[in-house]
């Protein structure tokens, strides 16, 4: 009942926004369940929005294709806290679009790998940064699963060993371009692994000191030069959402062109537009 009202107030754009978000931040949980999690997205505060936002996109995608359950896969997982977020969005989303979630978290367990080249980053990163307490971790996991090794040995087999859910949203944050280029392998999983478009994450592209020629851009520029099968784009929808944020320029989707439902119209099926009288 609260939703419209509180969409409109908590327009980024507004002092009051920023009032009502800090409010809402110190708020007990239980208050908070009077709204909806969408509109709490809509407010940026939840953890991590950029997290919750794919998720719920590809929420929304896998609803009105008619999948019951989708997959999130976090490259990078390091101290786990993002797999510990995505878990709390995959609880607030399955109970308001009815959608179940399967998490994957890949890593090697031992932090960041020696540098290959300038294209690394290898001024900001270096090996061992990153480690895991993969007990730690486990305890607070609940429906996670951790796959630990090399990234790209482990995507070689990850659908066979895995047969997760169709892939609907990814968080790449292996810092390196060469580990980057490793995980895209995924990407060449057979379709009924994915859904036709598959929402992303890219931590480590905004900021100084990234450009367009080292690390995760570079990887993208060259997946999408060498990919037939579909491309990696900017969502541009996000740029026009009220959760007008800087993580925006972060997000990114997957449009798999030779997916059997790529074509397959979702929303509404009249569109008509009448004549005004």
């Amino acid at each position: 009942m609260f939703d419209r009202p509180m969409e409109a107030v908590l327009n980024p754009g507004s002092l009051r926004a920023i009032v009502l978000r800090n409010l809402l931040s110190q708020c007990p949980r239980s208050w908070l369940r009077l709204l909806s999690y969408k509109t709490l997205l809509l407010g940026n505060v939840v953890e991590r929005p950029s997290y919750g936002y794919c998720m719920y996109q590809a929420a929304i995608l896998a609803r009105q294709l008619g999948h019951k359950t989708i997959s999130a896969i976090e490259f990078g997982v390091a101290g786990g806290n993002g797999l510990v977020a995505a878990e709390r969005h995959a609880r607030e989303i399955s109970r308001e679009l009815g959608v179940q979630f399967e998490i994957y978290g890949f890593d090697s367990g031992e932090g960041l790998p020696a540098p290959t080249d300038y294209r690394d980053l290898p001024f900001i990163w270096q090996q061992g940064f990153y480690a895991m307490d993969q007990k730690a971790l486990m305890k607070r996991l609940e429906i996670s699963q951790l796959v630990i090794g090399n990234v790209l040995e482990k995507c070689a087999d990850f659908f066979t060993r895995y047969h997760p859910a169709p892939i609907g949203c990814i968080f790449w944050d292996l810092d390196f371009y060469s580990s980057t280029v490793e995980a895209f392998e995924v990407l060449s999983g057979d379709y009924g692994y994915f859904l036709p478009r598959v929402w992303m994450y890219f931590d480590d592209i905004v900021g100084s000191p990234y450009s367009d020629f080292t690390g995760e851009r570079l990887a993208i520029t060259e997946f999408n030069a060498r990919s037939r099968r579909g491309k990696i784009s900017q969502d541009y929808s996000i740029s026009c959402h009220p959760m007008n944020r800087f993580w925006k320029h972060q997000i990114f989707v997957y449009h798999d062109f030779s997916h059997p439902g790529y074509c397959t119209l979702v929303g509404p099926a009249d569109r008509q537009l009448h004549l005004c009288r």
